[in-house]
């Protein structure tokens, strides 16, 4: 099983903690995008980034000076969004780091594609940024079916804890022999389910967590999460859907 991730906006750099274990499987294709913002002056890179004056600046100085072979942090520590937080990669056992290293999986508008362990800096470039250049017209054009390809040669069964801006970079390539499953985390609202941004992004930290503690592999095992108050429900699940409601009970 291989579950996918989204990358967070807000990076560090860690050094110290744990090595990184490899460079980024589409490391050329990363230097490519690189080489293009770090061409933009910094009007444009705000526009793109659809920023504040700081966030651009910051950003701006990273492009212009960045080495994506120095001073590299493993992916699943360097970013710092709720979902991350609450999957609390920096207290993670041996065996649940062997876990992420097999199954976990983040997309990225950047990378492409990362393991837990890959070397990265700090960058912005979300999936859906509306980055058109000589040489394409956006992201998702320029990863195309790269990483679907990179996902379903060492598996067939995906579990989709993704947001919906970087599930797209895979869902158009999905074949009959790709099992592709979706995790959704909702309030039901007078009899209709909601999914709040900020619950969903703890509840897949959370999922994340609990796959890497149990050892996960297969799809039943996974129905049992009940993570911040969540509880699957079959009555709102599907074949391509396992959905988890908090409060039900």
């Amino acid at each position: 099983m291989k579950i996918i991730i989204s990358p967070a906006k807000k990076m560090n750099c860690n050094t110290d903690e744990i090595a990184y274990k490899a460079l980024p499987t589409f490391l050329e294709r990363a230097n490519t995008l690189k080489e293009y913002l770090k061409s933009l002056p910094l009007s444009e890179l705000k526009d793109l980034f659809a920023c504040n004056e700081k966030i651009a600046e910051l950003n701006y100085d990273r492009y212009q000076n960045m080495d994506l072979e120095k001073g590299l942090t493993p992916a699943l520590l360097a970013y710092e969004g709720i979902q991350y937080q609450y999957m609390a990669p920096q207290v993670f056992t041996d065996s649940q780091w062997k876990y992420v290293e097999e199954n976990l999986r983040i997309l990225s508008g950047f990378y492409g594609i990362l393991r837990p362990l890959d070397g990265v800096v700090p960058y912005r470039l979300e999936m859906q940024a509306k980055l058109k250049s000589g040489f394409c017209n956006n992201l998702y054009e320029f990863w195309n079916d790269k990483l679907y390809q990179e996902l379903v040669a060492e598996d067939n069964l995906i579990l989709n804890l993704a947001s919906k801006e970087y599930s797209k970079a895979i869902e158009p390539f999905l074949d009959k022999n790709t099992n592709f499953i979706t995790c959704i985390f909702g309030t039901l609202v007078e009899g209709k389910l909601k999914v709040k941004a900020t619950e969903a992004k703890m509840a897949r930290g959370e999922m994340v967590r609990y796959l890497a503690s149990e050892n996960i592999n297969d799809i039943e095992a996974i129905k049992n999460f009940n993570g911040l108050g969540f509880e699957y429900s079959e009555e709102y699940s599907n074949e391509k859907e396992l959905v988890f409601i908090k409060g039900i009970n």
